[in-house]
This record gives C-alpha cells, structure tokens and sequence, in this order.
C-alpha cells in the first residue's frame, strides 16, 4: 500500500513547513488529489489517521480535495472535464488529447499554530 509512504513523506514536509514558521504544532492540512494519481482517498485518510500520532501533525486535519481529470483537445482545442477514463473529446470525439490536470496529488495549504 503506497500511501503509507506517501503519508511518511507528506509528515516530513509539513515537520519542515512548521519548523520553517516557527510552528508549534499543524491544524490542517489540504490536499489535492487528482483522479489519475493512483492515490485511493479512504487509504491515505486512514493512513493519515494511523501515522500523524506523536508528530506535529497529531491534531491536524486532514482535507481532501479530488480533482477531476481535465483535457485539451488539439483538434477542437477545446478544454473538458472526463467524467470517466475515456480519453475521447466528449465535443468532437477526437483521441488527440492531453491531459492537463488530475494527474497529480500535492500539498495546497498548511494551517499552522
């Protein structure tokens, strides 16, 4: 389970944040998360829940924002939002498409005391 390890790694960055602010202790911590990430929300909350114990982050909450899979289409250079994993252009059908967000997961914000 790879979010085990991606929460280690994300603890580490908000123990730097804090430590860079003079922080005491961390409230929140927001997330986003795209649909393509390979990040499964309910494990990395649980995960979250288990491993923020003992560390700065141990009040925090965790806040989640999922985001949705965008494309370009660079035939009718239009941008859309896929509500499946169907890399079509639901304007014109065309394949020709990149993916412009949803790819990703990374820190957004920090609530600090």
């Amino acid at each position: 389970m790879h979010e085990f390890s991606i929460i280690h790694s994300l603890l580490d960055l908000c123990e730097e944040n804090a430590k860079a602010n003079d922080a005491k202790k961390v409230l929140k911590v927001e997330i986003k998360i795209g649909k393509l990430s390979g990040v499964e929300p309910h494990l990395l909350k649980m995960a979250f829940e288990t491993f923020k114990e003992k560390t700065i982050c141990e009040e925090a909450d965790l806040i989640m924002h999922i985001q949705d899979i965008i494309i370009n289409c660079h035939s009718c250079f239009s941008e859309s939002k896929l509500d499946k994993n169907e890399f079509l252009c639901p304007l014109c059908g065309s394949s020709d498409v990149s993916t412009i967000d949803g790819e990703e997961m990374y820190l957004m914000r920090l609530e600090m005391e």
